[in-house]
Parts: structure tokens; sequence; C-alpha cells
């Protein structure tokens, strides 16, 4: 093995935009509205332009589930047994977030997670630094490199990492071009 350190990629999707209109669901139970079943799908053509369908740790929160399950739409070779339910990611606290990541196994050298804000946003910023990012929106992506060499490291990791891409709904609705 190599004596320097090496990277590790965390991918962040926070789930599409949820309905309130039924006051009498749970947090846990509330679906997309129309605008999430819209970006989701959008997203997940954009995303699929960029990278090969890999495995996603979903909370499981309806509209969590509901996102991955929009991405599957137009995100060629990404199947329902591509995502894993998460019960941990079901949270607003990053440090619940950092302490899932902390726990996952080293053979793999990325992770992707669909879940929640503050979490995804706070957890962008401890990783790569106050300021980075001030609103994960929701259907937002943002990719990450952090320079550890186990995922048990990233509670330590603060500041060490990178946001090299991030992409936003929004965006998309100014640079669809056609796709």
């Amino acid at each position: 093995m190599s004596q320097g350190k090496y990277v590790k990629n965390l991918y962040l999707l926070r789930h599409a935009k949820s309905s309130w209109d039924d006051p009498s669901l749970s947090d846990a139970e509330r679906p997309l509205n129309g605008r999430g079943r819209r970006d989701a799908p959008r997203m997940g053509a954009a995303l699929s332009a960029r990278l090969s369908s890999m495995i996603f740790h979903v909370s499981p929160a309806k509209r969590a589930q509901q996102t991955f399950a929009a991405l599957q739409q137009s995100w060629a070779g990404l199947e329902a047994q591509h995502g894993i339910t998460a019960p941990t990611l079901y949270t607003f606290d990053y440090w619940e977030v950092l302490r899932w990541i902390a726990a996952q196994p080293d053979d793999t050298d990325s992770l992707a997670l669909v879940g929640h804000n503050p979490a995804l946003t706070e957890l962008v910023n401890f990783l790569v630094g106050p300021g980075t990012l001030g609103n994960l929106p929701t259907a937002g992506w943002a990719e990450l490199s952090i320079c550890i060499d186990e995922w048990l490291q990233a509670p330590d990791a603060k500041g060490e990492g990178e946001l090299i891409y991030h992409l936003f709904p929004k965006s998309l609705a100014q640079s669809d071009g056609g796709h």
C-alpha cells in the first residue's frame, strides 16, 4: 500500500422538494410535491451524463425514497437494487451522518447518500470549510473529495475535503439545452 493519503469520494443528494399539503402526515411520511417529482428525474439525467450508476444509501423518509426512485427514471443503469435504505440517514444532524460515514466499510472509495438538510449542508461545510455552501437546495447534488485512507477518519477530516462539483435543479432550467 501507498504511504500517502488516499482519496475518498462522497456524493450527497438532498431529497427533492416535498409536500406540506397534508398536515396529518408525519415528517417521515411527507411525499414529493410537483416540483420535486419534476426535479429529481432531471437531476438523474444530468448526473447520468457525468457518472456511472452507483449504490445510494437512502434515508427511509418517503420524500428521500421517492427522490431515489425518480432518479432511476432517467439515470441509465441505476436500478432499484442500487438503493439501500439506511435508517440513520433520517436525521438533520450532520454529526449523525458523519458517524454513519465513519462506520462504513473501506472496500469502496465512494459513498452516495440521499438525505436531509441542514445535515448535508453542514456536512459539506465541516469537511470542506465554513461558508463553502450556503445551502444545499432540494434535489441539490454535491461531490466531495476527502483526503482520508479510511471512512473511519471522516470525523477527523475537518477542512480536509474539497467540493469538486455541485449541481442544483435551478441551474438545469437555465442550461437544459435539449438534454
